[in-house]
């Protein structure tokens, strides 16, 4: 291919293209920089292998750190597996790409997209979504496209396009929004409680901009010459398909229109429907070309049936509104809720169940210490609040090697975090490091949905102090020629056989967080917009359900989580408290029994189990760090004696000295005859010198001085 340069003013910012330049063996490859942020996005297309019947589309977002000037850390020095918000980008890219390619593709592709270079004013993660869609259609690859992709944020009043880190950080909002020609595709939100007119209007407000990176992409191909791929129907088996449907369009009818609550009880009769008409197929003459189909290719029955399924569906809810549970389309399943379900060793637990999804989510509390170090690109350096999402194979019956958390569960643990955060308290009103773990113990559908109701619920369950609980529901569609049907709290066949999975979550105020995937190449506004209102009313229902159980978060936490215990510091002191090589700080924490965290602000978070642990180590540091001032007066104790005078401890850690002329009104020939080691002693700050030694005096105390520093010692 031959070397392009392309430029592409948008939205007063300048997105560069180069073509045929870097990796010239790939199928498709563009280098797409805005700023200094530059990724190189690649597309691979290799024979499909025998026997696949489904799409085995590879996608994988990669980061360098040279690109932002760094070393990685740890003992390799070298990039391994790759941080959650790479995995998150990937998922990114992934999810608008997957719906365009022809559905009977079978060949392997591979997407990869790598960050060479970044700064921090362009997110490189839209750029990769952008570049993807002109990876894939360089390579050849039949494709439904052009996509493109764009991130709106809301800084003030005003929405912006491809914000900066700092606008996002700032602002109300962060949506990306992917689109084709004929409408958005996907949709990624977090949102600070804002109004579902609002969330619409960033969407429009995003898509007219993805139809401006459209056209460039058009233009680009049209200069290069390229024509779209064309993407024929495969052939089709009209004998094997009327056989299916002859022997299985009434009893598939007849087992959809009984409104099985329970989904067992309807997969188990599907499941017995497709045996006997492979069981039928398989009694016809050895001639019979339905018996020759099934020797020849004995999925295509599988997908046959399948798609008979998906059909009779479909038609049941568009012609007589009713689903495959007896559900009206905007009903709820049925919710139940619990909280306090486990030991209180666990600092907060919640039971959720909707319909046959049940989540059980747990809340550990954390010093500020234990916060997660991030090691990538991006700006933060660490998280404060953790959303683990776990899903067993036990949750839908089935049997597989348990390994480390995939993609999925990944990206459902970082949907119901973003959900969460805008509720969260400040680090100033709750300086604890939150961890939620949600588990699956039962899927059918919205488990994402579910870990974020089940989460609140846990979350008040454990004391923290939330703006306001927050619920979701999963959005469906169904859509037929013109007809469109919206189905909401879908369950796992409307989401395996619809045409769009759209979960929304947020308070009573409003959305929190937003996303839509889907298995058509493009949705109207109006219909995603209806999809949006929709969702209000099936949110509050869950939430009046989850109030009902615990309507505000408790009063204290366990006692069991740690007791933290925050001061502040001048900065020039953490040296003095840390000590040389770590010994005063690892001292104070051996004497107490605490956890000191210090941060460079000055600010100290003391942690301990015992309380009474956690106010000893707050004492010590705050004697160390408090400034004293002549005419102070203290209740000290005497520390050591020397021939000149005794030292005494006025505050933890900190000493001055009386002179031997300054311990009483008369002359004093040795000092053991008025002090010994351990006394108690009320002393003054008589002076400070040049070089910070305190001089002390137990003279001229009056009674009122003695009364008040006795009072302050007592409060420590």
């Amino acid at each position: 291919m031959r070397e392009l340069e392309k430029l592409i003013s948008f939205d007063g910012r300048d997105i560069r293209l180069k073509i045929g330049v870097l990796a010239p063996q790939a199928g498709g490859s563009v280098l797409i920089q805005s700023g200094d942020t530059a990724v190189l996005v690649t597309a691979t297309r290799a024979p499909g292998r025998e026997g696949i019947d489904f799409l085995p589309l590879t996608v994988d977002y990669e980061e360098r750190l040279y690109a932002g000037g760094r070393i990685p850390g740890g003992f390799l020095r070298r990039e391994g597996r790759p941080p959650e918000k790479a995995v998150l980008v990937g998922r990114l890219i992934d999810r608008p790409l997957r719906p365009l390619f022809p559905s009977w593709l079978r060949d392997d592709i591979q997407v990869m997209a790598t960050t060479l270079s970044m700064d921090e004013q362009v997110p490189p993660d839209v750029l990769a979504v952008t570049g993807a869609s002109i990876a894939v259609s360089l390579a050849g690859i039949p494709f439904h496209g052009p996509m493109a992709a764009v991130r709106v944020g809301l800084v003030g009043d005003e929405f912006v396009i491809n914000p900066t880190y700092a606008e996002i950080e700032s602002g109300d909002l962060d949506l990306v929004v992917a689109g084709s020609t004929e409408g958005v595709i996907m949709v990624e939100a977090g949102a600070n409680q804002l109004s579902e007119a609002d969330i619409i209007e960033a969407i429009d407000f995003g898509y007219e901009s993805v139809r401006d990176l459209l056209q460039a992409q058009k233009d680009l191909l049209e200069e290069l010459g390229m024509a779209p791929v064309p993407i024929p129907a495969p052939p089709t088996d009209p004998e094997l398909e009327a056989f299916v449907r002859g022997q299985a369009t009434e009893p598939i009818r007849a087992v959809l229109g009984q409104f099985h609550e329970d989904k067992h009880v309807r997969d188990t009769a599907l499941d017995q429907i497709k045996v006997a008409v492979v069981q039928a197929g398989q009694a016809l003459p050895e001639d019979h070309p339905v018996r020759q189909s099934l020797s020849a290719n004995p999925k295509g029955l599988d997908n046959q049936f399948k798609a008979l399924t998906k059909q009779l569906m479909r038609l049941q809810v568009i012609q007589d509104g009713r689903r495959v549970d007896g559900r009206a389309l905007n009903q709820v399943r049925p919710i139940s809720c619990q909280v306090g379900f486990l030991p209180p060793r666990v600092h907060g637990s919640a039971l959720f169940n909707r319909g046959l999804t049940q989540v059980l989510s747990a809340v550990t509390l954390g010093s500020p210490g234990e916060a997660q170090e991030l090691d990538d690109l991006h700006p933060d350096e660490q998280k404060r609040y953790l959303h683990h999402y776990n899903f067993p194979a036990y949750s839908v019956g089935e049997v597989r090697p348990v390994r480390s958390p995939g993609r999925r569960e990944i990206g459902h643990g970082a949907l119901a975090e973003r959900a969460l955060v805008p509720v969260l308290p400040g680090q100033d009103r709750f300086p604890y490091v939150i961890r939620v773990v949600s588990e699956v113990l039962s899927s059918n559908g919205s488990t994402s949905m579910g870990s974020v109701c089940g989460s609140s619920l846990a979350l008040m369950d454990a004391g923290v102090p939330i703006l306001k609980p927050v619920s979701g529901a999963a959005m469906g569609l169904i859509k037929e020629g013109s007809e469109v049907r919206i189905l909401t709290d879908i369950q796992g066949i409307e989401d395996f056989l619809g045409d769009m999975d759209f979960k929304v979550a947020g308070t009573d105020t409003g959305i929190t967080a937003l996303q839509l995937d889907m298995k058509l190449t493009g949705l109207p506004l109006e219909v995603i917009a209806q999809a949006i209102r929709e969702a209000r009313p099936a949110r509050l229902h869950i939430l009046e359900k989850m109030l009902a159980v615990i309507d505000k978060p408790r009063d204290d936490i366990s006692s069991y989580a740690p007791r933290l215990m925050t001061i502040k510091v001048d900065p020039d002191m953490i040296g003095l408290i840390i000590g040389p090589g770590g010994k005063t700080i690892k001292g104070i924490s051996e004497q107490t029994g605490a956890k000191i965290d210090i941060e460079d602000s000055g600010r100290v978070t003391i942690s301990a189990r015992d309380g009474e642990k956690a106010k000893r180590a707050r004492t010590i540091i705050q004697g160390m760090t408090r400034k004293l001032n002549v005419g102070d007066v203290y209740v000290g104790r005497v520390t050591r004696i020397i021939a000149i005078g005794a030292f005494v401890e006025v505050l933890p850690g900190k000493e001055g000295m009386i002179h031997i002329s300054q311990i009483a009104d008369h002359r004093v020939a040795k000092i053991e005859d008025e002090l010994s080691v351990g006394d108690e002693v009320i002393v003054k700050v008589r002076e400070i010198d040049s070089r910070g030694r305190v001089n002390l005096t137990c003279l001229g105390i009056n009674q009122e001085e003695e009364l008040a520093a006795r009072q302050a010692a007592a409060l420590n």
